[in-house]
Order: C-alpha cells, then structure tokens, then sequence
C-alpha cells in the first residue's frame, strides 16, 4: 500500500475579495511579526536592557526597523536572487505581495537602519542592535510560516510520513510533465489548462489535488524547519542569553550571525535551491558563511569594548 501524502492546497488569502485581491497571509506575517518585536522591544527596554526610554520604541520600530526590514529584504531579493527581472522590471520592487524578500537583505537593511537611528539619537549601536537580534527571530517565524502557507520555497524530494507535495513544483518541472498534467486537469474544468488558473483553484477543488497527489513529487516541508530553528530556537536561545546572562552590549548580535549561519547552512540541505548554486553550494548557504566572520568580528569588538545594558551599568 503506497503511503497518502498530503498536497498542499492552503489558500494565500485570509480573506479574499476578489481573483487576485484580499488580505494575504504574506503581508499579515510581516505584520504579526513586528507588532510581536514592539512588544517584545518594549518588554527589554522597561526591563533595563536597552539605552531607550519606552516611548522612543514605537518611533523606532514602525519607521526604521519596518522600513529597514522590508526595502532590505525586498532588494536583497531583487539582487541576490532575481536580478535579471529587476533589470527588466525594476518596478517590480514594489510588487511585494508576490512574494519574494531575502532574510540577509533584510539583516542588511536593518544594520543600516540601526546604525543611522543610534548616530541620530547618540545611544549605543551594539545595543540597539542587541535587542533587535533577540526579537527577530520571531519576524523570521512568521515569515516562514507565510512561506508554507503559499506553498513556496519548498524542500527537496522526501519519502519521510511527514513530506509534502507542492502544487508550485510545476513552475519547474519538465515542460512536457507540465503539459501533460494540464491536459488532464482540464477535463476536470477547460481553465485548467492554463498553470496559474490551475494553481489558483487547487485549494478549492478535490478532484484537482487528487490529480495532483499522482503526480507531483513528495518534499520536505523545509518552510517549517526553518521555522522551528530560524525562529522559534534561535528566539529562546537569545532570550535565555539575554535575560540569564550578563554579557557586554554586541555579543547577542554577534551570536545571532552565527547561530543563524549555522541553522540556515543546515536546513538548505533540506531545501530546493530556488537559484542556481554558487561554488556547489545554495544561495542561502553561500550568503550565510559570510555571517560567521562578521558575527566573531562582533563579538571581538564587543568584549573589546565591554560596554552594558543600563540594568547591568551599577555591577560594572
């Protein structure tokens, strides 16, 4: 008896108000996302851990860590992943609710963001960016979660109980695959026979994901374990760091680089590439090493400079 896997047919939209048109689990991620680190920000600064007083927070977090965040994923995308359509279609940077932001893009942009808003207001750089290292993780959670729930970047070929199949597959596949199935989906329905149609009706047709869970190639659900280790254990791993430890200001940061190299190097094995390889190896992984110098230069300056959150200045 061949073993039942489950075809992805997740709706992108919460609410939907027309073919193309709604509240997108995408958008609403980002969303939870940074109202989750505000209130988490917020939380370390009346705790002592930050140079800023509680009311400078919202500033921060809704213009500079937000636009920080999503012109630096956004670009990073753009550049490091689909340049050519950025060449061709540069406006298309601003087609955001297609998808497509790179996490190191947004570190980028955050960095920068982080730096101009502590030169502006003459507090700590290694702090600030400190306590955004403990919060992001959870804006990566989220961000992962919208990227199972829009079936896209998917894992590799898996016969594990838990694989997936991916209806999105089909953008890659051989072309005469493709054909193929389309001709049989549009028994089902005539529009079937045009991929992004049949995409768009696969969470509100049976008899199309049962078409589909013959065809299509069970994976890893590699959204999640990114996830699981990129948001949810790399956020408790520094919380604990952060609340249980007396570390000098930069040392969280520089720890966030490195676990998060580490954890990302990892689960790309699990993951299709979504670009072609660099020296044999993904994208995301080869981006990621980069992470683990700048991450131990961290460190280095920090313990170098040993400067503390205000809750620990009175043990200095």
């Amino acid at each position: 008896m061949l073993l039942a896997y489950y075809v992805h047919h997740l709706s992108p939209f919460l609410v939907q108000f027309g073919q193309n048109f709604g509240i997108r689990y995408y958008g609403l991620s980002y969303v939870l996302g940074f109202l989750c680190g505000f209130w988490l920000y917020r939380l370390l600064v009346r705790r002592g851990y930050s140079d800023m007083q509680p009311a400078q927070v919202a500033d921060f977090m809704l213009w500079w860590v937000v636009l920080g965040t999503l012109i630096g994923g956004r670009l990073g995308y753009m550049l490091l992943y689909d340049t050519p359509s950025f060449l061709q279609r540069p406006w298309s940077f601003f087609e955001i609710w297609q998808g497509g932001m790179a996490s190191h893009g947004g570190m980028i942009g955050l960095i920068i963001a982080t730096t101009l808003y502590a030169r502006k207001y003459r507090i700590s750089w290694l702090n600030a960016a400190d306590n955004i290292a403990v919060v992001a993780p959870i804006g990566l959670f989220f961000g992962r979660c919208a990227n199972f729930i829009n079936g896209e970047l998917f894992g590799r070929a898996s016969t594990l109980p838990w694989a997936i199949q991916f209806p999105r597959e089909l953008y890659f596949v051989d072309p005469y695959k493709a054909e193929s199935l389309l001709n049989q989906a549009s028994r089902i329905r005539p529009d079937f026979a045009s991929l992004d149609v049949l995409l768009a009706n696969v969470p509100a047709s049976p008899p199309l994901q049962h078409l589909l869970a013959t065809s299509l190639t069970p994976r890893h659900p590699s959204q999640i374990y990114e996830a699981l280790l990129e948001g949810v254990l790399l956020f408790l791993l520094l919380w604990v760091f952060r609340t249980r430890f007396r570390l000098p200001n930069g040392v969280l940061t520089g720890m966030f680089f490195i676990f998060y190299a580490f954890f990302r190097f990892f689960v790309e094995f699990f993951r299709e590439p979504d670009a072609s390889l660099i020296a044999g190896i993904s994208r995301g992984q080869f981006f990621s090493l980069f992470l683990i110098p700048v991450g131990v230069l961290i460190i280095l300056l920090a313990v170098r400079i040993r400067s503390y959150p205000p809750i620990f200045h009175k043990k200095t």
